[in-house]
């Protein structure tokens, strides 16, 4: 596969101002440097609640990274009170950024307004797939497209849950569980950026409550049958471009781009 598709988020990621809740100025500091590195316009940083709520009600922020406890008006608290009432930035995407792991308190997130919720400490990989996705849900919201994607000779239909192969005779379908279909469908809509092996875990192993420890192992050994499934199925498809889901990097994935260039 042709580049590093981390390398492409700075496309995704240019122009954009990114608001960060984090007292811990150590940790803040490193954020903000690797989104600024990324491409990220601005990183506007804040130690406490009250004055991230007054910036988030009156400036536009594309992504808000909050950390939950915090001195004065916590994370949790000051994303309910922006989402709660009119502001600039109330509907931004926001990332929870948190020590606080269990699955209390990220129910409590998630249901405060929060769209993802991740654990520290967490590594710059992890972190820009996360917001790169959050930024390509917001992109879909805003403009009417079709619900089938396109990805060169494959067609999938997230409604009918259905991936299917252009071939010289019309269509044929390709036979997937419905797992392996979820994390199909989880890359491709990416458009080739990276998707982490845990969010992976977070979007298609819905059935688990929890992270095990050899969740890495479970993914690795799920994706290596998926991409000889995939290869069986498409003849058609030349050797070069198998397989069709690729690493990124250590820990995250791809599905590799077959529109012509």
């Amino acid at each position: 596969m042709a580049g590093d598709p981390f390398a492409a988020l700075a496309d995704v990621f240019a122009g954009r101002r990114a608001l960060l809740l984090e007292d811990d100025p150590a940790l803040a500091e490193h954020v903000a440097d690797r989104l600024l590195a990324a491409g990220f316009a601005a990183v506007e940083r804040f130690e406490a609640g009250e004055a991230a709520l007054e910036a988030a009600q009156t400036r536009p922020y594309d992504i808000l990274i909050l950390d939950r406890l915090t001195a004065g008006l916590d994370g949790l608290e000051t994303l309910k009170r922006l989402r709660s009432a009119p502001g600039v930035s109330s509907d931004a995407p926001a990332l929870m950024l948190t020590a606080l792991t269990g699955e209390r308190q990220r129910v409590e997130g998630l249901l405060g307004g929060a769209d993802d919720y991740l654990s520290k400490p967490i590594g710059d990989e992890e972190l820009l797939a996360r917001i790169a996705a959050q930024l390509r849900r917001v992109a879909r919201r805003s403009k009417a497209v079709s619900t089938d994607l396109t990805n060169g000779p494959f067609r999938l239909s997230p409604g009918a849950r259905t991936l299917k192969l252009k071939t010289p005779d019309g269509e044929r379908l390709i036979d997937l569980s419905p797992l392996e279909f979820a994390i199909v469908s989880e890359l491709m809509t990416a458009r080739g950026q990276p998707v982490t092996k845990t969010m992976l875990w977070d979007r298609c192993w819905v059935e688990w409550t929890f992270l095990p420890d050899n969740f890495i192992n479970i993914i690795d050994a799920r994706i290596s049958a998926l991409r000889r499934r995939l290869k069986e199925q498409t003849p058609e498809i030349g050797e070069d471009l198998h397989p069709l889901i690729v690493a990124a990097r250590s820990q995250s994935l791809v599905f590799r781009d077959l529109d012509p260039a």
